[in-house]
């Protein structure tokens, strides 16, 4: 398969040697199909486990598979594809779900996101979750619902699709790795004025769970706090209305491509990108 890259699937993996290998299977069976160039960049934030040699064991078949040892956030960086997926690595969504937020860019979207909350509430999808992420996921939507984050009712399924000069602005003033990830794409994608689609899909909690309910859950308020700051002090605005002493900086992070950032967004010192889906 050769030409210009159509799809970047990005994979943030840290310690998923267990339940990596099935989805990474599943992707490349599913993009071959298709016939349209492609990459899958799994992006090991630095795992303790045999995660990099489970990759490394299967890219030496499919080639379009890469390792990157980076936080997630550089690996959208250097991901090249027209169309842009980050997905959790367990598989926690079927691939095949990519049809429906393909659908929604095709459509007009900017960024389209999988729902499991919109999901729940239609017929012919299956949703399967704990009782204590449900929940937690009710308790974090009213939090989120006073961020200013309008009219998204699950911001934290792991499967999102973007244009790639969206994902190329959003990501170049992002600052949080931690579960606040996605929360701060979505809110600057808003005060950005782009188009969100949020799209039902088919999800299954995935066993062997990172995500520690009540650390994580107190991690999360603290990151949506340092995402309000850095919105109050305009460091998400458009291009064109920087504040005067907002100055961006290159820096040179090889091997992947050069990005921006911003030298004075608050950082909040959170851990690896792990399972950022409550429910």
């Amino acid at each position: 398969m050769s030409g210009t890259i159509q799809w970047s699937i990005v994979l943030p993996a840290y310690n998923e040697a267990a339940r990596i290998l099935p989805y990474l299977r599943s992707i490349t069976s599913f993009m071959q199909d298709r016939g349209q160039p492609y990459e899958v960049l799994v992006v090991d934030d630095g795992s303790t486990d045999s995660t990099a040699a489970v990759v490394d064991s299967l890219a030496s078949s499919p080639p379009e598979i890469q390792l990157l040892r980076a936080p997630v956030r550089r690996g959208m960086q250097a991901a090249v594809g027209r169309l842009q997926l980050f997905a959790d690595a367990d598989g926690a969504t079927p691939i095949q779900e990519l049809t429906q937020l393909e659908q929604a860019v095709a459509n007009g979207a900017d960024v389209a996101i999988g729902s499991r909350a919109l999901a729940s509430q239609l017929p012919g999808y299956a949703i399967q979750t704990r009782r204590y992420r449900t929940a937690l996921t009710t308790l974090f939507k009213s939090i989120v619902r006073q961020s200013s984050l309008r009219g998204i009712t699950d911001t934290q399924c792991g499967f999102k699709l973007f244009r790639q000069t969206v994902a190329a602005d959003l990501f170049r003033v992002s600052s949080i790795d931690g579960y606040g990830f996605d929360l701060e794409l979505l809110y600057v994608a808003q005060q950005r004025g782009y188009h969100i689609a949020e799209i039902p899909v088919n999800w299954s909690h995935q066993p062997n769970s990172k995500f520690r309910v009540i650390r994580d859950s107190f991690a999360m308020v603290g990151e949506l706090a340092v995402i309000r700051r850095n919105g109050n002090m305009g460091h998400y605005a458009s291009p064109s209305s920087y504040p005067r002493d907002f100055h961006q900086a290159a820096v040179s992070r090889p091997p992947l491509r050069q990005a921006s950032v911003h030298p004075s967004v608050i950082t909040p010192s959170s851990g690896h990108l792990r399972d950022r889906h409550l429910q």
